[in-house]
């Protein structure tokens, strides 16, 4: 039986050889945290096996903020062609990975935040077969490229109506090369939603992304694409004061909506980007959307996940209860 070590190995060489898709003269920058040097480590172990360029940045300015020095220095990357953001919070918002982006080079979000003491890397989902999640993602875009509005519904009571006008989709499966250089550990269909039209309901019942699952659903109301209300339970308060601690207004507009595509994923609260990935689930980000090809700038991003949805593509309906029905996959049971 693999031992705990070295199933990390192993998923940190599935990052640099399937993902990254790292070849012997590409530049190698990991960006990381104190707390994840063991990660940080070994994705450079598995780095040196092709090219001889690899190097850590460990950052001191971390937790919700940590994107602020990468806006306000954005040419920090510009030695290297190949980056993993492994840090806590997301850093590919940031003006210093768009930079790498739209040099050229690649860009790989590896957030390691998890609420257990086992490492990401560990995890099932970053085993899931990306071809797989590929075409499930072909399947569901074709649907939505051309409408206008994304209706979603569920049995608990969220009904939204989200506006993509002018807004193209794309899909993450961790391999870089499958988004154009850019991709994310979020195995998820994502649509840059125009951020001042959501209306409606939304029940988040699965996941607060960063702080784990609800204890009761929340009930959220939007309004000209803003949160202008958040239901008064426990949980309610918790996300409320999640929301009111990065200090920025814009942190309350929808700007994104994910579709999971992951199913060797569990929205179980112990790690968000599992959480978000799972097929099944859907979200709504918030904040900044810029690096998804959004127009919102605000301090951070984070996901709200709900269970179980009904999603319409215009008028049609493309997934119940979260399985895709538009049309039914042959792939599904493999």
């Amino acid at each position: 039986m693999i031992n705990y070590r070295d199933r990390i190995l192993e998923g940190a060489e599935i990052i640099i050889e399937d993902w990254m898709q790292l070849d012997k003269e590409d530049n190698l920058l990991i960006v990381t945290e104190k707390e994840y040097e063991l990660e940080a480590n070994l994705l450079k172990k598995s780095g040196l096996k092709i090219t001889k360029n690899v190097d850590i940045m460990i950052i001191t300015n971390t937790g919700m903020q940590v994107g602020i020095y990468f806006d306000e220095n954005e040419k920090v990357f510009d030695k290297y062609n190949a980056i993993i953001g492994a840090t806590d919070y997301s850093i590919v918002t940031t003006k210093a990975a768009k930079r790498v982006i739209d040099r050229g080079g690649k860009f790989l979000s590896l957030p390691l935040s998890v609420r257990t003491d086992e490492s990401i890397l560990s995890y099932d989902f970053i085993r899931m077969d990306t071809e797989k999640s590929k075409l499930m993602a072909g399947i569901i875009m074709s649907y939505i490229e051309d409408a206008s509005t994304i209706k979603v519904k569920t049995d608990l009571g969220t009904n939204l109506n989200l506006y993509k006008k002018g807004r193209k989709s794309g899909f993450f499966n961790g391999v870089v090369d499958d988004g154009d250089g850019y991709s994310s550990s979020s195995f998820e269909i994502y649509v840059p939603i125009q951020e001042d039209k959501t209306e409606g309901i939304m029940i988040v019942d699965g996941s607060l992304g960063y702080i784990g699952r609800p204890k009761s659903p929340i009930k959220l109301i939007f309004e000209k694409g803003r949160i202008v209300d958040i239901e008064d339970n426990e949980s309610g308060h918790i996300l409320r004061e999640y929301v009111e601690s990065y200090n920025d207004d814009r942190m309350y507009n929808a700007s994104e909506l994910g579709i999971g595509l992951n199913s060797y994923s569990r929205c179980r609260g112990k790690c968000y980007i599992e959480d978000e990935s799972a097929y099944g689930t859907y979200h709504l980000g918030f904040g900044r959307n810029i690096a998804l090809g959004g127009i919102h700038e605000a301090s951070g991003h984070f996901d709200l996940v709900g269970l179980s949805p009904d999603i319409y593509a215009d008028n049609r309906k493309i997934m119940e209860r979260g399985r895709i029905i538009a049309p039914e996959p042959d792939f599904m049971s493999l």
